[in-house]
């Protein structure tokens, strides 16, 4: 299937639960399964971080990064790309960029997750294809290590990597193809399919 044939549209939440295990996808929308997900406490307190800083205007570090004009919570889409979300902050930058931010109600431990990674890569494409700015890097504010701000940049591999993706995502959907699941068995533990997951 080639990507501009398809009529649907990937969430940047389906691509965060594709990224945690790719059978999320096909419980949640093929099988229309809810996970229930508003009943988990680090959902909930990430959504009450959210809306804080929706309201609050932290100056946490903009001026480091040269940012000279911000957005909140935009709702942007990229319908060549099939992918449409929000982005917590559009940053427009001194050097006629911009870059997307999110918050994360989580601690920095030294490494940067891959759906964090790849949340800001598409977000990064939709920025670009809306505003026709250039975007290479995004931004991660950790909330919980005193609203610390993580810079990633961006290289050709993440956005092919980011696209292939949603790519993927459409196959699942479209096709109600039951993929592999997680490699990393510790997140089957905790998981609220794991009694229907074969």
């Amino acid at each position: 299937m080639s990507g501009s044939e398809s009529e649907i549209m990937v969430t940047i939440s389906d691509v965060l639960e594709f990224l945690f295990c790719p059978r999320f996808i096909y419980f949640i929308h093929c099988l229309d399964i809810p996970q229930h997900e508003e009943q988990r406490y680090k959902v909930l307190k990430g959504r009450d971080v959210h809306e804080k800083r929706r309201t609050t205007n932290i100056d946490y570090a903009r001026k480091k990064i040269d940012c000279v004009r911000k957005e909140r919570q935009v709702f942007i889409a990229a319908k060549e790309h099939h992918i449409k979300g929000i982005a917590d902050e559009v940053l427009f930058l001194g050097d006629g960029t911009a870059a997307p931010l999110e918050y994360k109600f989580a601690e920095y431990k030294d490494r940067i997750f891959k759906t964090y990674k790849y949340q800001l890569v598409l977000q990064a494409l939709m920025i670009a294809e809306n505003y026709d700015v250039e975007v290479n890097r995004g931004y991660i504010c950790y909330t919980r290590s005193n609203n610390l701000v993580k810079q990633i940049d961006f290289k050709k591999r993440d956005f092919d990597k980011g696209i292939e993706i949603i790519m993927d995502i459409l196959e699942v959907l479209e096709k109600c193809f039951y993929p592999e699941k997680t490699k990393d068995t510790i997140k089957c533990v905790d998981c609220c399919y794991r009694n229907i997951c074969v």
